[in-house]
């Protein structure tokens, strides 16, 4: 499973590439604060980490979203078949590695993944790189409460990521404000803005399968 190289000319992308990739700052980055009320009850009457609920959800709306599976990689605009979404691990010497769980549609599968791969970076500190698929960053920085962050633009990780803090409760919910960071190659702000308005839905909607 490699990623493709294609003409952008040929893409529904073709302007954006012409506009942002010699831009000196091509990233942009929304706000949004999620009801994440669903995920916390869910975590807890199932003991599921309420992370991964989160990542599920935003891997099975980036699924949605067919500009997800383009990305902008150096100076060529690459074709991905399928997507993975990263998290960010606290390793056993108390620092941090970086774990990508393959996204296929399947829950359990992707549950059992994201337990068995984030496990084994912690234990040897090791990042998990999944070079054949479109990665989606995300990193939950649970010990701040923040309202969102903006990322840098490197030219080099042109990658989707998402960052949050910890959730807030309110009197009958509970939020989660979230930053989502996209390359404006890959996106444009009405396709950011379908992709976080179904990680709302997916979060509304979740139902894990019985045991």
């Amino acid at each position: 499973m490699k990623p493709v190289a294609v003409d952008p000319s040929t893409t529904k992308r073709a302007s954006a590439y012409a506009l942002w990739m010699n831009a000196p700052n091509p990233m942009l980055t929304f706000f949004k604060t999620m009801d994440v009320t669903r995920l916390v009850r869910l975590s807890r009457r199932h003991g599921v980490k309420f992370n991964l609920l989160l990542c599920w959800c935003i891997g099975k709306a980036a699924a949605e979203v067919e500009e997800f599976y383009l990305l902008p990689v150096g100076r060529e605009l690459m074709r991905y078949d399928a997507l993975a979404v990263n998290t960010i691990v606290k390793n056993r010497t108390g620092e941090v590695s970086s774990c990508d769980v393959p996204f296929d549609g399947d829950f359990a599968r992707f549950q059992a993944d994201y337990l068995r791969l984030t496990r084994e970076v912690a234990e040897t500190c090791a990042d998990h790189d999944l070079t054949g698929r479109m990665v989606i960053g995300t990193s939950a920085i649970v010990d701040a409460d923040i309202d969102g962050a903006v990322g840098m633009n490197s030219g080099i990780f042109n990658n989707p990521f998402l960052i949050w803090g910890r959730y807030r409760r309110k009197l009958l919910k509970t939020v989660l404000p979230i930053s989502f960071q996209f390359h404006h190659t890959q996106m444009d702000g009405a396709h950011a803005g379908r992709f976080l308005a179904l990680v709302q839905q997916n979060i509304r909607t979740l139902a894990l399968p019985k045991a």
